[in-house]
């Protein structure tokens, strides 16, 4: 399983109708959504307001088989509530998902997980008793 995160500024004078937006999709428009993730290969997708002097930010963390393949998924699709979703991401971040991501997804520097909370064959658990 695959995870990207990344920041996506929300426009001046967005944020309600970002507000509104996740409103939806955790009202109304959630089984939407939730269709419109499974279809595309997200397995889970957490986002964050994030507010700085600066402006406001999304801040999404996307897990998946391939995020990327799931994201250029969604920038072709022509269904109907992907076509709306894209057009909310256009209004309140900017984002045309039509065009070409305009680069590569963020890399992953620090991954850390307290190893009691490990699970599989890849991870050894160190002595902290040592």
């Amino acid at each position: 399983m695959a995870s990207v995160a990344f920041a996506a500024p929300i426009l001046p004078g967005k944020l309600e109708a970002w507000k509104q937006f996740n409103d939806e999709i955790n009202g109304a428009r959630r089984k939407d959504f939730e269709t419109q993730q499974h279809r595309i290969g997200i397995t889970r997708q957490r986002v964050w307001l994030q507010q700085t002097p600066e402006g406001d930010m999304a801040i999404i963390v996307q897990e998946g088989e391939d995020p990327q393949r799931s994201m250029e998924a969604l920038g072709k699709s022509e269904n109907e509530f992907d076509v709306w979703f894209k057009a909310q991401l256009k209004d309140i971040h900017g984002l045309d998902l039509s065009q070409p991501l305009p680069g590569p997804l963020p890399e992953l520097q620090i991954d850390y997980m307290q190893p009691a909370t490990r699970r599989g064959p890849n991870y050894d658990l160190p002595d902290f008793n040592a």
